[in-house]
């Protein structure tokens, strides 16, 4: 079974609030590939570790039926409240079990997840379901972030790592293929058609609250406040105080650059 991180209904919320859509670099490097590979158009596109929906919806403008899987019963409760096309539908099941046919999925994905599954299992649905010629895309944003705004870049994003660093200590071992830029993921794809591309860099438009919000989502965040809840509350609170402090600001709605990068595994059954 996969490791489960996200199962709360509060959790989902927050992650359903404040987890960003795949950005346009990363759409159009995974886009492009699926077109090189004739990949698109095509019929059907499963999103594993589907999570809230965020990069579900995104594949729903590109594909006939998009088929959102995911091991939390909350995470897709969270999707399925949320507006999105016909085309979407949503399934609760672990990544090493999807209850797919063989040789009926064109494309398969997963965003910012396939960490937390057992790889061998996983790499093996990826096998069975998909088409000959079908195509996996499996990406995650890193922990190399930073912030934009006026003079303060630099000044604000020192802020926003020092906050970081704390919530990474509480970490689950599984974080070590994201820190190693999915070298292992890459590794585990069986099909001797593939590639890694880790230098993929997004521009996330978002506020200050959203920036604290995205870091109140996290895995490691939610272990720190189950451990110590006063303690990561305080944190959160005070790295926004700062934040807007150093920007010269008061309203938590102000607008700032969050700047990520991505690493993209491609690969062709």
């Amino acid at each position: 079974m996969a490791t489960q991180m996200f199962e709360g209904s509060r959790h989902a919320a927050v992650y359903q609030k404040y987890r960003f859509a795949p950005g346009k670099e990363l759409q159009q490097t995974i886009l492009s590939y699926l077109q090189e590979k004739k990949a698109i158009p095509a019929e059907l596109a499963v999103d594993v570790g589907c999570g809230s929906g965020q990069g579900t919806r995104f594949l729903a403008e590109h594909f006939k039926k998009v088929v959102g899987t995911d091991i939390s019963e909350a995470q897709i409760q969270e999707a399925r409240d949320s507006p999105c096309t016909p085309n979407i539908s949503y399934l609760v099941c672990p990544a090493e079990e999807l209850p797919l046919p063989d040789r009926s999925v064109d494309v398969l994905t997963s965003f910012t997840a396939a960490h937390w599954f057992r790889l061998g299992q996983f790499m093996g649905e990826a096998q069975r379901v998909l088409k000959p010629g079908g195509c996996v895309a499996i990406s995650t944003y890193t922990v190399d972030m930073s912030l934009r705004y006026g003079r303060c870049s630099q000044q604000l994003t020192s802020i926003f790592r020092e906050c970081w660093d704390v919530i990474l200590k509480y970490s689950h071992d599984r974080i070590k293929h994201v820190l190693e830029d999915y070298k292992e993921i890459f590794e585990a794809l069986p099909f001797p058609d593939k590639k890694r591309i880790t230098d993929i860099y997004d521009q996330i438009p978002m506020t200050v609250e959203g920036v604290v919000g995205y870091m109140e989502s996290s895995s490691p965040y939610q272990t720190f406040k189950k451990n110590d809840p006063q303690a990561a509350t305080s944190l959160l609170q005070e790295t926004e105080k700062r934040m807007l402090e150093t920007m010269g600001v008061c309203s938590r709605e102000t607008p700032v650059e969050f700047w990520v990068r991505h690493v993209c595994v491609l690969g062709c059954k």
